[in-house]
């Protein structure tokens, strides 16, 4: 190889801050839902300052009526705002293994009990279709959670964030289909290939 196109070929390994980073954030997450589960978990037996913090956590409104700012509600919101943090998590461990997978080296786990199903067969268009929903699925998340306080937000939040919500529906919709339309790379049509006739 080259000198130049080594050197354009070794800055892959650039980007390994970047997942590093990512590594990091999710120790974030890790530790932001320990702490919100902490709370869950005082609240229940009737503590009153962590009752407090999950108010102020899911944004309910002190002005709000006793219904809106019932347990029952706010633990709802609680374990929405828990599955929200498990579903960006999941995101950023798809971006992480995927990514660097796919643009920086080969981690060989073929064989390995571990080895994530759809890392079999990941490349880059694949990983845009599951970043995609893996994005409309947080997104849900977040809109049924601004439904379900709707008392907090003002009807123009409400109308915007159901218009994104569309929106990224729309844009997963337009890469899947974008994705069926491209050709399909020879080395990843005859893995495909293979378990179909291997059935028969």
């Amino acid at each position: 190889m080259r000198p130049l196109a080594r050197i354009i070929f070794l800055s892959r390994w650039l980007q390994l801050p970047l997942y590093l980073g990512l590594i990091l954030a999710q120790c974030v997450y890790v530790w932001q839902f320990w702490v919100e589960l902490v709370h869950l978990l005082q609240a229940a037996f009737g503590d009153t300052e962590a009752l407090e913090a999950i108010r102020r956590s899911v944004a309910v409104p002190r002005g709000a009526s006793d219904a809106e700012q019932s347990r029952e509600t706010l633990t709802m919101l609680l374990v929405l705002g828990l599955i929200d943090v498990v579903m960006i998590s999941n995101l950023l461990i798809m971006v992480i293994i995927g990514g660097y997978e796919t643009f920086v080296s080969r981690m060989r786990l073929e064989g390995h009990p571990d080895q994530p199903e759809w890392l079999s067969h990941v490349n880059a268009s694949v990983l845009k279709v599951k970043l995609a929903t893996a994005i409309i699925g947080i997104s849900s998340i977040h809109l049924l959670r601004t439904f379900i306080n709707a008392a907090a937000y003002t009807e123009k939040t409400l109308l915007w964030q159901t218009a994104i919500h569309i929106t990224f529906l729309l844009s997963a919709m337009a890469i899947a289909a974008t994705d069926r339309l491209m050709p399909v790379p020879k080395a990843h049509a005859s893995r495909q290939a293979t378990p179909a006739a291997g059935a028969h």
